[in-house]
């Protein structure tokens, strides 16, 4: 009973003691009213990082080429440099070799599942599988390089087109050709013909003439310009003639410089082997800024393209909701065509062109600059005599993309048939 009557008093005792020692644990300023006026910052909250804008490149040959492709490749590069939150994905060796069985569709599906919102197709042979993509994809946006869908109106609206004024590129190429030949004899190494292919041999022919009759002041006549076309933009075994074996014969044959018009280097690689067997001869390769690699003592330089600058634009319209299908055919910057900033097209020149041929070609570089000299002026002839452009006319931008057959004087084929 003693033990019932104290067991409450106790429990007093103890639950007074535990109160004590917890207040005498609280430090002074704890004590404290709390202070109304001071506010306590709100936490951060982590702001989600901006999605990147995504573009795909469809790349006919492979991305390292040292040339069409590995242009448009550093091209994507320079727009992920200068353009904040974008991102490319690429496809390379698009074509029937390659990938066997495989459309543009089907990759643009998986580009699109990618998320995608704007795709370049970089060959002409892309036209049909890039039209179809686009009407399936109408929230993408598509450029097909070297394509005409703008002006023939067989194009969607979300789909354009560009391409560079390369037939600058190639008449400096043909002009310093013909300043160094020693037998008179130019060979140009061709893809396919198509009428991309015909006006830009015949923009060498008409680069070639130009030096060898104005400037050399020689007898046309003695100047013999060929083209030979190996049937692809570059070499598919069992497909196309061997563009090792057509440079070979070109320089066997007397020809002592080769411009080349395919996607690959075979032109200086076998220049390079020709000098190393005691031969004069030299070459121009095609499309990218560094073709000249590892063949500096034959190499004249190389018409290039600079795809950075008109990519940007278009992927700046794009992310701003500003773009519009468009037939866009840039030309070079004159103030300076080997201005990476704004020159389109440009032309690298070659250890192995002399300074004296280097000092012409620059006289001529300005002269199409501002004006002074058009080659496309008449009269110009197309090879079955028929004229091209009357005396006294100049050939419209139409009727130079359109051009039906190569020019009076050249050698070689204008069309398949």
């Amino acid at each position: 009973m003693l033990r019932k009557l104290l067991l409450p008093v106790v429990a007093a005792f103890i639950i007074a003691g535990l109160f004590t020692i917890m207040s005498c644990g609280k430090t002074e300023e704890s004590q404290k009213p709390a202070d109304t006026k001071k506010t306590e910052a709100p936490a951060k909250v982590a702001e989600k990082p901006a999605e990147p804008f995504i573009f795909g490149l469809l790349l006919v040959g492979p991305y390292n080429d040292h040339g069409w492709s590995q242009a448009h490749y550093e091209g994507g590069l320079y727009v992920e440099k200068n353009v904040p939150s974008t991102k490319m994905i690429y496809i390379d060796k698009v074509n029937p070799a390659d990938r066997a069985g495989v459309t543009i569709p089907m990759l643009v599906d998986d580009m699109a599942e990618k998320g995608a919102k704007l795709i370049i197709a970089n060959s002409d042979d892309m036209k049909d599988g890039t039209r179809e993509a686009a009407l399936k994809h109408p929230d993408i946006k598509f450029i097909h390089i070297s394509g005409d869908d703008v002006l023939t109106g067989k194009g969607s609206p979300n789909l354009g087109n560009l391409m560079g004024k390369m037939e600058y590129g190639k008449m400096m190429a043909g002009f310093a050709a013909a300043m160094t030949t020693k037998t008179g004899k130019i060979g140009y190494l061709g893809p396919l013909i198509n009428e991309e292919t015909r006006r830009l041999v015949a923009s060498c022919f008409l680069g070639a003439k130009y030096a060898w009759t104005e400037v050399l002041k020689k007898d046309p006549a003695d100047l013999q310009f060929k083209v030979t076309w190996i049937g692809f933009w570059f070499n598919i075994p069992g497909v196309t003639s061997d563009p090792t074996q057509v440079a070979q014969n070109f320089f066997d044959t007397g020809y002592d410089v080769l411009i080349s018009g395919i996607d690959t280097t075979e032109a200086v690689i076998v220049a390079g082997q020709k000098r190393g067997q005691g031969k004069e001869v030299w070459a121009i390769p095609y499309d990218y800024e560094g073709a000249c690699e590892g063949g500096s003592d034959v190499c004249l330089g190389v018409p290039y393209f600079n795809w950075g600058p008109d990519y940007v634009r278009v992927i700046k319209q794009t992310m701003a909701g500003q773009w519009q299908a468009a037939w866009t055919w840039s030309g070079p910057d004159w103030s300076d065509i080997n201005n990476h900033g704004t020159s389109t097209v440009g032309y690298k020149k070659g250890d192995a062109l002399s300074a004296e041929a280097g000092q012409a070609l620059d006289t001529f570089i300005k002269g199409l600059g501002d004006g002074s000299i058009n080659l496309f002026k008449g009269p110009l002839n197309y090879q079955d005599g028929s004229p091209y452009v009357k005396a006294g006319e100049v050939a419209s931008d139409k009727e130079i993309w359109y051009m039906e057959q190569l020019l009076a004087g050249i050698e070689g084929q204008s069309s398949a048939k």
